[in-house]
């Protein structure tokens, strides 16, 4: 996997290159604010001295999603990009205006359902065509972090095209808690990469607006798990290993069927059995309490931190 035909000779963003033994920081300018404020989004260049694969870690597509923010900016700070063999490119944030407005979207858009993108189009579809034209043309793969979102925590796991071998190779390599087939999603950042055969592999970990610790050094040990394996930084970097990841093969939302107060009382990535009770669903009033059980043994992958739910609402991802 990723033995030969290698892309960091010489990596080319915005007209600037970076050559072998290099490092720059290059800013894609995308728009102004009204108040004629330039939006830029920063990007780091790491090109070790040697030949390898070029890894694309962006986090911030969604804005809420701070999670994904966090990670990839501790890692600048640790400086755990000091790469001695191939290339790694990295976005801490691509969608400035969601993460100024606390929103998933950009001016009302989803990033992640606009590509390939416009050059002319909505500031989402331009923020895509920017992704795609000046940055997935130089790597070899790309780790794409996110979390969960609308009070809904995931714990640690890695997603992968179910048609793609070289990205459920590297889930394993990330060694995530759990991984899992996830289908296509039409004009996704995904999907357009699996069009022009570069592997994605995403890191789900905790909610959005929300920090979580645990998501956070679960996303930066596998990513250093990945980088070590290509031989892209020093052996002696330590990299925590989980035991085996947990394939997950069947999943299903465990949803509310009445409305009320939800307390969960399992922990997120806890191993349940068939008929245990993983909350309670009550009335404002105390006259009721409808217990919510487990429909077979498995996993809770995600689980629905908001205490007031509807009929229908989403209260447990459950994986087998």
């Amino acid at each position: 996997m990723f033995t030969s035909g290698f892309k960091n000779e010489i990596v080319e963003i915005r007209g600037e290159k970076i050559g072998l033994g290099e490092s720059k920081l290059i800013t894609i300018p995308v728009d102004r604010l009204p108040t004629g404020t330039l939006i830029e989004i920063p990007v780091y260049v790491f090109n070790g001295e040697e030949l390898g694969p070029t890894i694309l870690l962006q986090g911030g597509l969604h804005g809420d999603e701070v999670n994904s923010v966090e990670l990839v900016r501790r890692m600048l700070i640790d400086k755990s990009y000091k790469i001695h063999r191939g290339c790694v490119i990295v976005v801490p944030l691509l969608n400035v205006f969601g993460f100024l407005n606390l929103s998933r979207d950009m001016h009302g858009k989803d990033v992640n359902r606009s590509f390939p993108g416009s050059l002319t189009g909505s500031l989402a579809s331009r923020m895509a065509y920017y992704l795609i034209e000046e940055l997935t043309k130089n790597v070899d793969f790309a780790i794409d972090f996110h979390t969960g979102g609308a009070q809904r925590s995931n714990f640690p796991q890695i997603r992968y095209t179910p048609e793609d071998t070289r990205g459920y190779e590297l889930a394993k390599l990330f060694n995530a808690p759990f991984i899992f087939e996830s289908k296509l999603i039409a004009k996704s950042f995904r999907n357009e990469c699996y069009k022009n055969n570069i592997p994605v592999i995403v890191y789900e970990g905790g909610e959005s607006l929300r920090l979580n610790e645990h998501a956070i050094q679960e996303g930066i040990n596998g990513t250093l798990r990945v980088l070590k394996h290509f031989k892209m930084i020093n052996d002696n970097v330590y990299t925590p290993h989980n035991s085996t990841s947990i394939q997950v093969n069947k999943r299903n939302w465990i949803r509310a069927k009445v409305a009320g107060l939800f307390n969960s009382v399992v922990q997120n990535g806890a191993k349940v059995k068939k008929g245990q009770v993983l909350g309670h669903i009550m009335d404002t009033y105390g006259e009721t309490n409808f217990a919510i059980k487990s429909p077979s043994d498995g996993y809770i992958i995600a689980k629905n931190n908001f205490p007031i739910v509807n009929m229908g609402d989403a209260l447990f991802h459950f994986g087998s």
